[in-house]
C-alpha cells in the first residue's frame, strides 16, 4: 500500500471505483428487512451481520465468512456495572479495559483494547454509521493506549440498545481508517411502543464507590408509519480508594509537619457527577419503497480524580531544590520576594545562595533553609523568610498538596438519512442509502488544589487549563444490487462514496494556568502544577478532509461456497491516498461444518489531534516528579529528538476459522494474525540536557528551561499480533427451566518486531506483556416462570504488573478468576426485582511487592494493570418496570 498525491492517478482510481458502485455497509440499506425471497437471497449474509441478534452472550454468527459476536440488549442489562466498556468486557474475551486510576485525561474517557491493539484501532459505528472520536487523547494510556484517541463508548446507555455487533476482523477496505482490529456497531432500539424504567443502586464491598443509576426507554409511534424510540440514563458514582499512606508523607507527619492528609495520594476510580445521556432513534416510512431515519444523542458528565502528591521537601520547581552547603548539610532554596535585594556572591555571607539549580544561575539574598534529618525544613528558618522578603510554599502549604484533575465532557451527534429501493430505470431493484452525520465532543479540563509556583504566594489554587474539541462531519451514498449470473444466488454488488471532515480545536486556559510569573527566573515551575494551561500560542483549529470510493462483491458460486471482495480508495488532503482490499471466503464442508477465512490490508490515519496537540504533564522520572512536554512531532524540540511528520499506520491481516453446529451446540474457532507497520504512539519521555535547552533558548523557543523531558507522537515501531478466538454455545431444558451455556476463550499475543530508542524498552515490554495472553468466560443463563439467574466465570491469565509507569516495579502477576451473578424475580408481567454482584467472591488484584522498593513509594496497594480492576467486589440491587 502506497500513499501518493498524484492528481491523475487519484482521478483514475476514483472513476474506476465509482463505476462499480456499492459498499458492504452493516446497518445501512442492506440491513433493510426483505419480505421477498429473492431479496432475502441477495442480502442473506449482509442482513445477518447487521440485524441478527441473540440474548445469550458471547455468540458468533455462523453464516458469515468473518467472525462476528452479537450481544443482545437484555444480556447487557445483566450486569451490575453501569459503564458500557465494562459491560462489553464481560461479554467479549478479546476486549480489555483498564480502570486507569491515575492517568491524566485517560481517566475521563477510558480507552479499550480489542485484540491487544489500542482503542483507536477499533472503528465504532452507531446504527451502521461512523461514530466520531472523543476529544480526549490518552496522554498516560498505560503503554498500549499512550496517545490513543478513540470514540467515547461510555456515553451509550445499555437500555438504548437493541444489540451490539462486534466484527472481529480487519475491515478498513469496507469502512476506512481505524478498523484494523475490528468494528463495533451499536444498534439502537426501534420499537414504536412499550418501554421500561430502571433504577439501580450499588457499591463496592469496601463501602465506597456508591453508584446510582436511573434509566428509561420508550417507544412511540411517529405517525402511522414510523417510530420514535427515546432513551435516557442518569448516574452518579462516588470515588474509590485502594491506597495506603505514602511512606514519605507518614514520616513527615511523625516529624510534626502540619497539614498531612491521612491518604496523601489516592488510587481508585474517579468521582463522576451528573452523568446524563439522551439517545433518540426515529424512522418513518415515506412510501412503500423508501424511508426516512434520524438518530443522535446528547451526553454530558463531570469527572474528578486524584493525582500525584507533591512532597514539600522533594518537589522541585515548587518547593525549590535540595542543595548542600560547604559542610554537606542539606539545604532548601526559597524564593526571593525582593528582586532588588539580589546581590553578588560574598564568601563571608553564607546565607546567600549562588550557583546553578534546576538550570538557573541565581544570586539571591534569601536565607537557606536547613533540612532536618527527618526531611522536614527547619521551622525557625522558615519563620525568618518573611523578614528577609523571601518566601517558601512551606509557609502556606507545609504538608504538601495533591492536585485533583477533572473535566467536563460533552458529547453530541446527529445522523439524518433516507434509504429505500429504486423501482424503475437502470437501477430498478437496487437499494440506496444517503446520509449525513455530524458529531461533536468537548473536554473542558479543570485542576484543583494546586498552584502556579511562578506566581509565588499570589497563586490561585484552582485553574481551568483549557479545552479540546473534536468535530466530525460525514456524508455517505451507498448502493446495493443483485445481478443474476447463473450462480447459486444473485451476485451482490455494493458500493458508494464517502466524504469526511475532522476538526480538532485547542482553546487556551485562564491566564493564571499558563502564565510565567515573576518567580520564573528563580526556578519555580510555570503554569498550574500537574496540568499547565494551554497558552494562546498552543491554541488553534486544525482541519483535515478526505473522500473515499468503495466497492464490495459477494459471489455465491455454489450453495456451499461463498466469496467476497472489497476494495476501497481513500484520499486525504494531508498525506495522500491509499487503496485497501479484503478477500473473504466460506465453504460448507458438510451441513454441520463450514470453514471460513479472510485476508486484507488496512490503515489507520493519524488523527488531527495527534498531529497538532501539545501538552505539559507531570511525569515520574526515577521516582521524582518533573514537568514533561508532549509536543507536535514537527515542533523544533521534537525534531531535535527525532520527530517527523506523522504518516498512516499500515496493516495486513488474515484469519482462518471453522463453524460447527450439532443440534443445540454451536461452536466456532478462528485464528487471526495482524501485522501493523509504522504504528503511531507517544514516544518515550526523552531527557533534555542543559545543552539542548540552551540551543532551543537561542532559537527563541519559550519556557524551555522549565522542562525536564519531552515526548511526541511518532511512527516508530511495528508489531505482529496473533491469537485464537473460540466460542461455544449450548441450549437445553434443565432444572425445570430453560438453560443456555456460553463459553468464550481468547489467546492473544503481541510482538514488537521493530522499535528504536524513541519507543524505549519499557514501552516495548508494556505493549507485549501488560495484557493477559489468555482470557475466557463461561456463562450460564437459567430461566424459570418467575425467576431467572445469570452467572459468569471470568478467567484472566498472567499479565505484567506495573505501578506508576516505573519499570523497576514491573513483575508477572498471577492469573485470577472472578465470578459475576444476578438473580431476578418477576413480580408480575411489568415489575421485576434483581440482586447481583460483580466479582462476587471479592477477588483482589495482585498486591504490590512491598519488599522490593520503590513499589510502595506512591501509596498504591495493587498493580493498576489488573485486567479486572483494583476495586474488588461490587454488589447492587435493581428494579425494572416494563410497559
Amino acid at each position: 500500500m502506497k500513499f501518493k498525491s498524484n492528481a491523475l492517478q487519484h482521478a483514475v482510481k476514483f472513476a474506476l471505483a465509482t463505476t462499480t458502485a456499492g459498499l458492504f455497509m452493516s446497518g445501512s440499506v442492506m440491513a433493510a428487512e426483505a419480505d421477498q425471497s429473492e431479496k432475502t437471497k441477495v442480502n442473506k449474509n449482509v442482513e445477518k451481520i447487521a440485524v441478527v441478534g441473540t440474548r445469550s452472550a458471547p455468540r458468533s454468527i455462523g453464516d458469515s465468512p468473518v467472525p462476528i459476536d452479537i450481544i443482545g440488549g437484555e444480556e447487557l442489562g445483566k450486569s451490575g456495572n453501569t459503564d458500557m466498556l465494562e459491560l462489553l468486557k464481560g461479554a467479549i474475551p478479546s476486549l480489555n479495559v483498564h480502570s486507569m486510576p491515575i492517568s491524566d485525561a485517560a481517566s475521563l474517557v477510558r480507552p479499550a483494547n480489542l485484540r491487544g491493539l489500542p482503542s483507536d484501532s477499533t472503528l465504532i459505528l452507531l446504527n451502521g454509521k461512523r461514530r466520531h472520536r472523543a476529544s480526549v487523547i490518552a496522554f498516560l494510556g498505560g503503554g498500549i493506549n499512550d496517545g490513543a484517541q478513540g470514540a467515547d463508548i461510555s456515553v451509550i446507555p445499555s437500555i438504548a440498545l437493541k444489540q451490539v455487533e462486534v466484527l472481529r476482523d480487519g475491515a478498513a477496505a469496507q469502512y476506512g481508517s481505524d478498523a484494523i482490529a475490528g468494528v463495533m456497531n451499536f444498534v439502537l432500539k426501534d420499537a414504536s411502543e412499550g418501554g421500561s424504567l430502571e433504577v439501580r443502586k450499588g457499591q463496592y464491598y469496601e463501602g465506597d464507590g456508591d453508584t446510582t443509576q436511573v434509566s428509561g426507554n420508550i417507544g412511540l409511534p411517529f405517525t402511522d408509519n414510523g417510530f420514535a424510540n427515546l432513551s435516557f440514563q442518569y448516574k452518579t458514582s462516588d470515588a474509590t480508594s485502594r491506597s495506603v499512606q505514602r511512606p514519605d508523607a507518614a514520616a513527615l507527619a511523625v516529624a510534626g509537619v502540619q497539614g498531612i492528609a491521612p491518604l496523601t495520594q489516592v488510587w481508585g476510580a474517579p468521582e463522576v457527577n451528573d452523568d446524563i445521556s439522551i439517545f433518540g432513534n426515529v424512522g418513518l416510512e415515506l412510501t412503500n419503497d423508501s424511508e426516512f431515519y434520524m438518530f443522535g444523542n446528547y451526553s454530558e458528565r463531570d469527572v474528578r480524580g486524584g493525582f500525584y502528591y507533591r512532597n514539600p521537601t522533594t518537589r522541585p520547581g515548587v518547593y525549590g531544590g535540595t542543595i548542600r552547603d560547604v559542610n554537606g548539610t542539606n539545604m532548601r532554596r526559597p524564593g526571593d520576594d525582593n528582586p532588588e535585594g539580589q546581590k553578588a556572591w560574598d564568601a563571608a555571607t553564607p546565607t546567600v545562595l549562588v550557583g546553578s539549580l534546576d538550570g538557573y544561575d541565581q544570586q539571591l539574598a534569601c536565607p537557606l533553609v536547613e533540612l532536618q534529618e527527618n526531611g522536614a525544613p527547619d521551622q525557625a528558618a522558615i519563620d525568618s523568610l518573611t523578614a528577609a522578603n523571601c518566601f517558601a510554599f512551606n509557609e502556606t502549604i507545609p504538608g504538601g498538596f495533591t492536585p485533583n484533575f477533572g473535566g467536563n465532557i460533552t458529547d453530541t451527534s446527529l445522523t439524518i438519512g433516507t434509504k429505500g429501493e429504486f423501482t424503475g430505470g437502470y437501477l430498478e431493484g437496487a437499494f440506496y442509502d444517503l446520509s449525513g452525520t455530524v458529531g461533536f465532543n468537548e473536554s473542558r479540563y479543570f485542576i484543583y488544589d494546586t498552584l502556579n509556583a511562578s506566581l509565588g504566594l499570589d497563586s490561585p489554587r484552582d485553574f481551568s487549563p483549557g479545552k479540546y474539541t473534536q468535530l466530525e462531519k460525514n456524508f455517505n451514498f451507498d448502493l446495493s444490487k443483485g445481478f443474476d449470473f447463473g450462480l447459486a444466488y444473485d451476485l451482490n454488488v455494493a458500493g458508494g462514496l464517502e466524504w469526511h471532515e475532522e476538526t480538532f480545536t485547542v482553546t487556551s486556559g485562564d491566564v493564571a494556568s499558563f502564565t510565567a510569573g515573576p518567580y520564573t527566573d528563580q526556578g519555580f515551575g510555570i503554569g498550574s502544577n500537574g496540568f499547565p494551561g494551554f497558552k494562546p500560542s498552543d491554541a488553534g483549529e486544525y482541519t483535515r478532509r478526505n473522500y473515499a470510493a468503495y466497492v464490495d462483491l459477494e459471489a455465491p458460486f455454489t450453495e456451499d461456497f461463498l466469496m467476497g471482495l472489497a476494495l476501497r480508495y481513500e484520499d486525504y488532503d494531508s498525506f495522500g491516498s491509499t487503496t485497501n482490499y479484503k478477500l473473504t471466503a466460506q465453504y460448507h464442508v458438510t451441513e454441520d461444518l463450514n470453514i471460513r477465512g479472510s485476508i486484507s490490508s488496512g490503515f489507520r490515519a493519524p488523527t488531527v489531534g495527534q498531529a497538532n496537540v501539545s501538552n505539559v504533564q507531570t511525569n515520574l522520572s526515577s521516582g521524582v516528579l518533573v514537568d514533561s512536554a508532549l509536543l507536535p512531532p514537527t515542533n523544533p524540540i521534537a525534531i531535535l529528538k527525532g520527530g517527523t511528520e506523522l504518516q498512516p499506520e499500515e496493516s495486513n491481516s488474515y484469519t482462518f476459522g471453522a463453524v460447527y453446529t450439532m443440534g443445540d451446540l454451536f461452536f466456532t474457532v478462528d485464528y487471526y494474525n495482524i501485522k501493523v507497520d509504522d504504528r503511531i504512539s507517544q514516544s518515550e519521555k526523552i531527557e533534555l540536557s542543559q545543552a539542548d535547552k540552551d540551543v532551543l533558548d537561542a532559537a527563541g523557543v519559550p519556557n524551555v528551561q522549565s522542562l525536564a523531558q519531552v515526548s511526541f507522537f511518532t511512527n516508530d515501531f511495528d508489531t505482529t499480533t496473533q491469537g485464537i478466538d473460540l466460542v461455544a454455545n449450548y441450549s437445553a431444558d434443565l432444572l425445570n427451566g430453560s438453560s443456555t451455556f456460553s463459553l468464550a476463550y481468547n489467546w492473544n499475543e503481541t510482538e514488537v518486531t521493530r522499535s528504536s530508542d524513541i519507543t524505549g524498552a519499557f514501552k516495548v515490554s508494556r505493549l507485549e506483556n501488560d495484557l493477559p495472553n489468555h482470557r475466557a468466560t463461561l456463562s450460564w443463563a437459567q430461566q424459570w416462570e418467575s425467576f431467572s439467574a445469570f452467572t459468569r466465570l471470568n478467567y484472566f491469565g498472567e499479565y505484567q504488573g506495573v505501578h506508576v509507569d516505573y519499570d523497576a516495579t514491573a513483575k508477572t502477576a498471577d492469573a485470577a478468576v472472578t465470578l459475576d451473578a444476578e438473580v431476578t424475580y418477576f413480580v408480575n408481567d411489568s415489575i421485576s426485582l434483581s440482586v447481583g454482584a460483580q466479582n462476587l467472591l471479592d477477588q483482589d488484584a495482585e498486591e504490590l511487592d512491598f519488599t522490593a522498593a520503590p513499589n510502595n513509594n506512591w501509596g498504591g496497594k495493587y498493580y493498576e494493570t489488573s485486567p479486572f480492576g483494583i476495586n474488588g467486589g461490587f454488589y447492587y440491587v435493581k428494579a425494572t418496570y416494563t410497559f
